[in-house]
């Protein structure tokens, strides 16, 4: 499908993140308005509360749109979806007969403050990506041999929706314990082994019923969207405390996510397949559809005072094992009901050369091999004030389907005991 003209001319640019084919949904402030749901097309934000109240956009007899989450819209399910897509696209597409009386709902995007674009129900993080599972146990183990589960099943983990936050807000550096290889018993401090994981968030649109298990073609049409999510992770801590039970405080401390949610819907066109599987899955495991996307990705670094950010990893979602619906699948074949609003992230997204690698933790190759940012600075993990940002985009006939950036710059850790 080629570029879809808009009236709003600055969303025709064929490098724009938000043309007409995104319309991807957030959540917006500005000085004069409360929070409330919008949805991004070119340089503006069209005030979906505004448009429902002006009767523009009808979705049932209540109101929908004048809250600050995007929830209620994804517990009508898939034909809602489809319907509202049409009507946003019809209000904004060229040579629309209703362009006047949308014009004045418009928003300058530059005029706005973003905020998380939906209420997280809970949080579920995947360890699915195979060159980043290879390398860790490459630095961690001395073999890139995988654990023996791991052809077989997507190996996740329950993680803190809490802890997740829009792109903007700092992260403090983490306080827990560690323990140095050579010593007796562990210590208490900072991390001094702060990470970032490029990885991509699946947000579930429809619920599955507790007890009943979901096939994978099930778990994609229940799939509402997908955001940028950088699982923040203190290595020096996780590493201390995830053997037998895996991640806990090493992780707990934050999770960002890019502000706008970028539809399923949006994303159809750019579907690529799983890579061949070098192990067969279990028949429960299969699907009809390709169940990743063609999304090129990076991570960039700015030290606090740098004009500018280095371009650290780039690399593509494709480069996954499984896929958001491969893995929503197997997180409710026991029975686990999933709820609107569940967030599942992907796992480290790498790819399998060193400037593909989805956290420093493998471009650095654990602090063994620091790399130089364009400042001049070397870096192996992140330091105080330092910016990192996930950015992802889709190309297409003439447009690009984009996310949004996410963002957070570290600040220090908070001093123990508390004063």
């Amino acid at each position: 499908m080629p570029l879809m003209k808009s009236w709003v001319a600055s969303a025709n640019d064929a490098n724009h993140p938000f043309p007409l084919n995104n319309l991807p949904y957030g959540v917006f402030s500005t000085a004069g308005t409360e929070e409330r749901c919008g949805v991004a097309i070119g340089d503006m934000i069209l005030d979906m509360a505004a448009a429902e109240e002006a009767g523009l956009v009808t979705m049932s007899e209540i109101p929908v749109f004048d809250v600050p989450y995007w929830n209620d819209l994804m517990d009508m399910g898939s034909e809602a979806w489809a319907a509202l897509r049409a009507r946003l696209t019809g209000l904004l597409a060229e040579g629309s007969a209703e362009q006047s009386a949308v014009e004045p709902l418009l928003v300058p995007m530059a005029d706005a403050t973003l905020h998380m674009p939906f209420a997280v129900s809970e949080y579920t993080d995947f360890y699915a990506g195979r060159q980043h599972a290879a390398n860790m146990g490459a630095i961690l183990r001395g073999s890139p041999d995988l654990p023996a589960n791991w052809l077989h099943i997507p190996i996740g983990y329950n993680g803190r929706a809490s802890s997740v936050v829009v792109s903007g807000t700092p992260i403090h550096r983490p306080n827990g314990q560690r323990k140095a290889p050579d010593a007796e018993m562990p210590s208490f401090g900072p991390s001094m082994r702060l990470d970032i994981e490029l990885e991509m968030g699946a947000i579930v649109g429809t619920p599955s019923e507790f007890g009943q298990p979901i096939t994978v073609d099930q778990a994609d049409d229940m799939i509402f969207g997908y955001v940028l999510l950088n699982d923040w992770s203190a290595r020096d801590i996780q590493g201390w405390e995830y053997q037998p039970l895996g991640p806990f405080q090493g992780k707990a401390f934050g999770t960002s996510i890019s502000p706008w949610i970028v539809t399923a819907a949006a994303l159809e066109e750019f579907r690529a397949p799983t890579p061949d599987r070098e192990k067969e899955l279990l028949p429960y495991l299969d699907s009809t559809k390709d169940g990743l996307f063609d999304i090129d990705l990076e991570v960039l670094m700015q030290p606090e005072g740098a004009e500018t950010a280095s371009v650290v990893a780039k690399t593509n979602y494709n480069r996954m094992y499984y896929s958001a619906a491969e893995q929503l699948c197997h997180h409710a074949i026991g029975g686990c009901g999933m709820n609107v609003g569940d967030l599942l992230g992907s796992g480290t997204i790498s790819g399998p050369n060193k400037g593909e690698y989805g956290s420093l933790m493998e471009v650095s190759w654990a602090g063994r091999e620091p790399f130089t940012l364009d400042t001049g600075e070397t870096r192996s993990f992140i330091e105080d004030g330092d910016t990192l940002t996930l950015r992802g985009n889709a190309r297409g006939d003439g447009f690009t389907i984009g996310f949004g950036d996410c963002t957070g710059k570290i600040l220090p850790a908070v001093a123990w005991p508390a004063k």
